[in-house]
């Protein structure tokens, strides 16, 4: 089964960063905040959206950083995945 986005919507997946201290000791992930950077895994179509024309600037494969608290998480075949408005992704990673 897959996603597929509506409007501008986009599916991220967070990936996963080891976080470690200025003194060398790593940090388990519930000590961790939530990662903000995510990989985009699908795209909506973009379009007319509340009376506004709404061009998708990101694609599937691009890194990105996302607004701490945005989205909706969805399990979907053993993996977690958030679907975010386009205007929730704040910057693309290069």
């Amino acid at each position: 089964m897959t996603i597929k986005p509506l409007a501008d919507r986009v599916v991220v997946k967070l990936i996963d960063v080891e976080e470690t201290t200025s003194s060398g000791i790593i940090l388990a992930a519930s000590a961790q905040e939530k990662p903000q950077v995510a990989e985009v895994v699908a795209v909506g179509p973009g379009g007319l959206i509340d009376g506004n024309e709404v061009e998708m600037y990101v694609k599937p494969g691009d890194k990105v950083i996302t607004s701490q608290y945005s989205g909706t998480e969805v399990k979907l075949n053993n993996e977690e995945v958030t679907i975010v408005r386009q205007s929730d992704i704040l910057a693309i990673v290069e």
